[in-house]
Formats: structure tokens, sequence, C-alpha cells
């Protein structure tokens, strides 16, 4: 049985410490006068912390423990911390493990969380929020796995023993505990064919279309998985401020629907509607409610980020597929409920809109805290749009809204949609150019080729049926420019599967080696 853990970075290690365990520093900053140190550890997983933010609202507050585990095995879920994770699981299943930490109080450190965490993530089940840490010092205990692989498997640092192959952990993460907004690749992807689609592109929309159902047959068992085994944390998922990160589900499957529609497989199109008008009014009402009932999270406007625009993209997603579906088949039952899909997805845009303005606005951002997902608030608006021209398209009834009304409408967030591009350029550029912030792949970069694949397709489509040539031109453009970015982002995914995780050096970033922690930040978007 290997042995897990948990002491404080200064503790002088034996003899044979180091021979028998790897030593591995979990804190966020290198301890001051640590360099050349006998202690010194042999590893140091820097973005394996918890963040800034759930750092500085602990404090090492033992009546706080409880929640901090809650909300930081929350974190360990999510793709800041998913390559670190990875390889702290892979040193684990090679030889005992000792996490090293500067706190205090080890045992009430977020080390002795993860010690937990490596102990029911080897077995397969994780530990529940009221189950007590390891003890101080004391040792947790996980199966011993395989670890030997097959010949010319990666091999870890000196003295680490050989590794599993990066390509085969990263996809083995990624079906046994996908992240919750993993489906926002079959969103980009499924929109991307939608554009291509409509650009006479045939056999490349098809193409991406198979790739899309593909990894949504793929994703969508491995999150019934998940909960399965391992509720405790997919619940603690809902109730963070990423819950609505699981509205993808549903998304996802209205993307496919709309886009099989016109291909003329309208029962494959019925199927992925029904399920994912299924999973919007389940997630749609579940979300928030979960979060409004929750008694255990800090209310705060730091918590509010662009997923939360998915509950308006959730209901416009249900609007868009019922009506391109309308279309085609008969009934008065899909064209209500697009309708009211459209009505319910405008007042949700405009009411989150209003919230995550206000955290951008009148709270401090800083650069490393600002993400792709507040392209949503784009995406967002652009998807109101392309309901509104599904709408437009249908006949005109008693429960249809005027169609002056539904022009009207959908060119006013078009043009919104439009002067959002130019500022979210400018957030990146002082993100990236002026802050020097590392670009680097991550899922969230699907939810920003999924805004693009929008508003392009929202702006041909727009141009088509208000017979606007120069928005018909503008969205042919457009198409291209969003193929050529779900390339970029599906190479950037598939190298970074094909190599290691980020293992951070046994020593501190350059220039900081001896600078205490400076003020956290807070993350956005």
């Amino acid at each position: 049985m290997a042995e897990i853990t948990c002491r404080r970075i200064d503790e002088q290690p034996s003899a044979e410490d180091g021979q028998v365990s790897r030593r591995v520093l979990v804190d966020r900053n290198w301890p001051d006068g640590m360099r050349g140190h006998r202690a010194e550890p042999d590893e140091w997983l820097r973005e394996v912390a918890p963040s800034a933010g759930l750092q500085r609202w602990y404090g090492h507050d033992p009546r706080r423990f409880d929640e901090f585990r809650r909300r930081y095995l929350t974190e360990l879920d999510d793709q800041r911390h998913r390559y670190a994770t990875a390889r702290l699981r892979a040193l684990a299943g090679q030889r005992a493990l000792t996490l090293l930490t500067a706190s205090e109080d080890t045992g009430h450190s977020h080390a002795a969380v993860l010690a937990e965490w490596l102990t029911g993530a080897a077995s397969g089940e994780l530990p529940g929020p009221d189950a007590g840490p390891p003890e101080p010092g004391g040792t947790a205990t996980k199966p011993t796995g395989s670890a030997t692989g097959p010949t010319g498997t990666a091999t870890g640092p000196t003295g680490a023993g050989p590794r599993p192959h990066p390509y085969r952990s990263a996809v083995s993460g990624a079906l046994t505990d996908p992240n919750a907004g993993a489906l926002a690749f079959v969103m980009g992807t499924g929109i991307v064919s939608t554009a291509l689609y409509v650009n006479g592109a045939g056999t490349a929309s098809a193409v991406l279309l198979w790739v899309a159902i593909a990894g949504f047959a793929v994703l969508v068992p491995a999150y019934g998985r998940r909960l399965l085994r391992r509720r405790e944390r997919f619940v603690a998922d809902l109730l963070g401020p990423r819950g609505f990160a699981f509205l993808t589900l549903a998304i996802s499957s209205n993307v496919l629907a709309a886009r099989l529609v016109p291909d003329g497989h309208t029962t494959a199109a019925a199927a992925f509607l029904a399920f994912g008008t299924l999973g919007w009014l389940l997630l749609d009402y579940g979300v928030p409610l979960a979060l409004i009932t929750s008694s255990k999270r800090g209310p705060s406007l730091d918590q509010v980020n662009g997923t939360w625009f998915l509950w308006a993209v959730g209901s416009e997603s249900v609007a868009v597929a019922a009506a391109s579906l309308a279309r085609v088949t008969p009934g008065h039952v899909l064209p209500v409920l697009a309708v009211v899909c459209w009505g319910v997805g405008l007042m949700q845009y405009f009411l989150v809109a209003a919230i995550v303005l206000t955290r951008l606005l009148a709270r401090p951002v800083r650069p490393e805290g600002l993400m792709t997902s507040v392209w949503i608030f784009m995406g967002a608006a652009a998807i109101a749009v392309l309901a509104g021209v599904r709408l437009i398209a249908l006949p005109l009834g008693g429960t249809m809204p005027s169609r002056p009304l539904v022009v009207g409408t959908s060119v006013v967030l078009w043009s919104f949609s439009s002067w959002l591009i130019p500022l979210l350029l400018a957030l990146g550029v002082w993100r990236h150019a002026l802050h020097r912030v590392p670009l680097r792949y991550d899922l969230g970069w699907w939810n920003l080729v999924f805004p693009v694949g929008m508003y392009a397709v929202t702006t041909h489509e727009l141009g088509r049926v208000t017979g606007t040539s120069w928005l018909t031109s503008m969205g042919r453009w457009e198409v291209w420019v969003a193929a050529a970015f779900w390339v970029v982002v599906f190479a950037a995914m598939a190298a970074t599967g094909l190599r290691p995780g980020r293992a951070g050096a046994p020593g501190p970033p350059h220039g900081f080696g001896h600078r205490r922690a400076r003020a956290p930040h807070r993350t956005v978007a």
C-alpha cells in the first residue's frame, strides 16, 4: 500500500526520506529561505494549490475548514488544476508521496485535503464533505496501481519512476472525471458545422457534425458515470460559481438538433431536441435554485463569471432547435415552445448582463483572473438573434409575435453583440499583451469558439431573412474565420493532450524566489 503523508516544509527529512517517498511542495508560493536547504522538495506543483481568493477567504481558520474543504474539492475539478492533479495522481501511483506545505496546522491545510482526495480518486470514490482529514503528519493509504507502463512510456523526473503516457492520462481524465463544461467542445464544433453548412461547405460541415456527435456520445455517458461514482463532487459543482456550466449538456444537444434538421434527419433531430429540452428544464431551474437555497456559499459578486450567460443560452438553444424543427413538422407545440423560450432567454440575458457588468465595473479585476468565458457575453446575444431569425421563418399565427417586433429586437441584439467584439478583443490584449499572461490552451477556449461561430451564423442568416446583402457577405467571411479558429483551438487541444502535464520545477519562479505572497487576485468571467 502506497503512503501519502502531509508534512511541514521546514521539517528535517529523515535519512531514508526522499529515497522511499517523493517529496512534493503543493503551496502556491515558494517558502522564503528554502533555496538550497536540505529539506528542499523533489518537485513543486504550484498549480495544485487553492486559488488565491479561496486561500484569502479561509485565512487558516479551523472553523472554516469544512467549507474550505468543500470549495477546494470543487476547484480541483476545474481546468486550471487538471494537469497538476493528473501529475499528482501519477506520482501517487508510483511510490510513497509526501505532500509539503508551509502551513502551521497541516491537519487543517489544503495538503490534508489533497491527501484525502488522492485516496478517494485512487479508489474511484471521493470521500464526502463530512469525512475527516488525515491526522497531521499521518498517512493515507491507497491501493497500489500499476507502476510501470509499456515500453516507451514516458518517465518523470529523476527517481520518480515510469509515468503513464500523457495522452492516455489526459484522455482517461476527460472520460472518467469530465469538467462541468466539457461539452463546450460539442457546442463549438456543432455551431461551426452549422456555419460551414450555410456557407455551402457541405463536406467540411459533415465532418465537423460527426466529430460533434462523437464527442457528445462519449462525454454524456462520462457525465453519468461521474454522477454515479462521485456524487459529492458533482453536487458541489452544481452549488459552485460555475454551476451554470452544466447547461452545456442541454445546449450541445440542441445545437446538434438544429444542425440535423436541414440534412433531413428529423427523427434524430427530434430526439436531440427532446433530450436538450429535458436537460434545459432540469438545469435551467435546478442551478439557480441550488445557488439560491444553498447555505454553504459566501454571497459575493466575485463568484459571478461568464458561464452565467449559459442560463440564457440554454433557453435560446431550445428556441433555435424547436423553431428549426417546426419548419419541417406539423403542429403548434414546437412554434409555441420556440416563442416562449426566445422570450425567456431574452429576459435571462438582460438579467445576467446587468449582474456581470456590475461585477466587472464595481469590483477589481486582475488580468490573471479574466477568462475566455467572458466571450459568452457576446455569444448569448448572438444566439438570441439566431432564435429570432428562425422565428421569422415560421408561418404567422396567433401564437407568433409580429415580424417587425422580432426583426427589430434581432437587429438591436446583433448590433450590441457587434459592439461587444472590440471590447472583448481589447480585454484580451490587456490580459495577454500588456500584462503578459501566458496564452495557453484550456477548456475555456471552446467558450470562445462557440460565440465566434454563432456570430458568423447569425450575421449571415440575419442578412438573408432581411434581404441585407452586406450582412450576408460579411457573414460568409466570418464563417471562414470561425472555421479557422476551430482548427487552431482543436490543434491546441490535441497538442496539449499529447504532451506531459506541466510540473513545477523544485524552485521558485524567476524573480519571485524570496518575495512574500502577493495580494491575491479575484477570478472573473
